[in-house]
């Protein structure tokens, strides 16, 4: 899931799960039905339908009869923000304010029903007319304090009222606008949610991208996320396989403990392992701190025109040589093309003979066409998030003008020999495979032409991308990490695609989510 090592556990081996025989599936592209024997978690025979499996554990399998669906591997979301994910339906909904005025119209509204503080998140103001100020929430809040996340995470608008209680009157000023760093230690105070509320709401969560045909998560939370996942998962009863990431704050804690990339979590029941080093080395495109060559129209005199590189290179080279060192794969977070640029520079500097798919960039939104040859050349993956393509269409052609044919090019990346990785950065997309599969398909999203249709990938590709490496195919020996849909993917229309109805989800061979009647 982190691109790095296969797992090689630290903990005792969790129980096999009983004997599976999945009868009458039909896999995407083949003709003819076939059963699917799971023993011990793994794939054990793929057989014309009808013909008798060889293995003596088919005697003592379960049947379950598929009755002509559709058999895949099961979908990894390859980068999300899983507790913020799990909170964004209990705040305030931004996501259809199109103003600065909207959304404190929106604010009001909470306050006179009663609120004693407003949460709020999915703000997009990137094409706004009227800029955030902190006033204009003061003028509907009064001495709520109100905190609204911006879509991206990169940025959040408070009230007067909340400056005061999270202590950052000085670096909101009068727009009220908090970026990045400050952004990002206002909402880990956010997210200090008692542990047995949380881990509750993040199973609800779980359980919803079970029902999606996900079988595991790369989690990129901004917190030390060892100790959640493992109390979440233990036993091993949790629906979905989880890599949490490292971020540089807790690397030396990493590295005392002796973590490594792909070590299973004991008493997990295999399902909890360690993923990357994430750092973050660059901003984004709406909160138009994203780090690129070229300045941002209407930018001139601001702080920073071309966006902002957070980490410099000559501290980033030293933090991934010391993570690399002691085993744990780069996850780099880059979105303009200047800090991909840059990421790469320093990816070749730590391991000049190349990574070959145990190193990521993450985002890899604006690329320069010669770095998607660096990224074939090093191994790098491009872990990359297609549905930010149709959200961000119109802000990139605002902001990326004469520079979109290079925004989100899964064809070219596809085309040199780069592995890509799909995801959704849940909360900022929906944590839905199916989605981004759609949107990596089609560029397109209600009813609007398609985007660089050119940049475009086909199904199989996609759901390739989809799959924690396990190829778009059910292969003998593979994980019994499994998908079961109600129509052809192949066939799908891009609604299709985004709607695939899913009837049951299998991880290890265990049945995580049915829906067959």
């Amino acid at each position: 899931m982190t691109g790095a090592a296969p797992a090689r556990g630290t903990g005792p081996a969790p129980a096999p799960a009983d004997p599976l025989l999945l009868e009458g599936a039909r896999l995407p592209g083949a003709a003819e039905p076939v059963d699917v024997l799971l023993v011990e978690g793994r794939i054990a025979e793929v057989l014309p339908h009808g013909v008798a499996p060889a293995s003596a554990a088919a005697a003592r399998a379960e049947r379950v009869r598929l009755a002509g669906r559709w058999l895949v591997p099961g979908l990894h979301d390859r980068h999300v923000h899983a507790s913020q994910w799990a909170m964004v339906s209990r705040r305030l909904d931004l996501a259809g304010a199109g103003s600065a005025a909207a959304a404190a119209a929106l604010v009001e509204a909470s306050v006179a029903a009663g609120a004693t503080e407003v949460i709020g998140f999915g703000y997009r103001d990137g094409l706004w007319a009227d800029a955030p100020r902190r006033d204009l929430l003061d003028r509907v809040s009064g001495d709520v304090p109100v905190v609204l996340v911006a879509a991206d995470l990169h940025a959040c608008w408070v009230n007067s009222a909340a400056a005061r209680r999270h202590g950052v009157g000085d670096a909101a000023g009068e727009s009220g606008i908090l970026r990045e760093d400050d952004c990002f230690r206002l909402v880990r105070g956010l997210d200090d949610i008692a542990d047995d509320v949380l881990d509750a709401w993040v199973a609800e969560a779980a359980a919803r991208a079970a029902a999606r045909g996900v079988v595991g998560v790369t989690d990129y939370e901004m917190r030390w996320n060892r100790d959640d996942w493992a109390r979440r998962a233990a036993g091993g009863a949790f629906p979905l396989r989880v890599a949490f990431g490292i971020y540089p704050q807790h690397l030396d804690r990493a590295l005392a403990e002796g973590l490594r990339t792909g070590d299973l979590v004991e008493g997990t029941g295999g399902l909890v392992a360690v993923g990357g080093a994430k750092v973050i080395t660059d901003g984004s495109l709406n909160t138009r701190t994203a780090w690129c060559f070229d300045p941002y129209p209407g930018l001139d005199h601001h702080e920073h025109p071309y966006g902002l590189a957070t980490v410099p290179y000559e501290d980033l080279v030293p933090h991934l040589r010391r993570a690399h060192a002691g085993g744990i794969a780069p996850a780099v977070h880059a979105i303009g093309d200047r800090a991909n640029a840059r990421v790469l520079d320093v990816l070749e500097a730590v391991e000049p003979t190349g990574w070959h798919g145990r190193a990521s960039i993450e985002h890899a939104q604006l690329l320069r066409r010669e770095d998607v040859e660096r990224f074939a050349r090093l191994g790098v993956v491009a872990s990359v998030q297609p549905e930010h393509a149709m959200d961000d269409r119109d802000v990139a052609d605002r902001y990326w003008a004469g520079r979109t044919d290079r925004a989100f090019m899964l064809a070219e990346l596809q085309a040199a020999g780069v592995e890509l990785a799909l995801g959704s950065d849940a909360p900022v997309a929906p944590l839905d495979p199916w989605v981004a599969i759609a949107a990596a398909v089609g560029r397109s999203r209600d009813g609007r032409e398609p985007w660089h249709p050119e940049q475009a990938i086909d199904v199989r590709a996609a759901i390739a991308a989809s799959t924690g490496g396990a190829g778009p195919e059910v292969r003998v020996g593979g994980r019994a990490d499994l998908a079961v849909l109600d129509a052809d993917p192949y066939a799908a229309s891009l609604d299709g695609l985004r709607a695939m109805p899913v009837a049951a989800t299998l991880v290890g061979g265990r049945i995580r989510h049915a829906a067959i009647g």
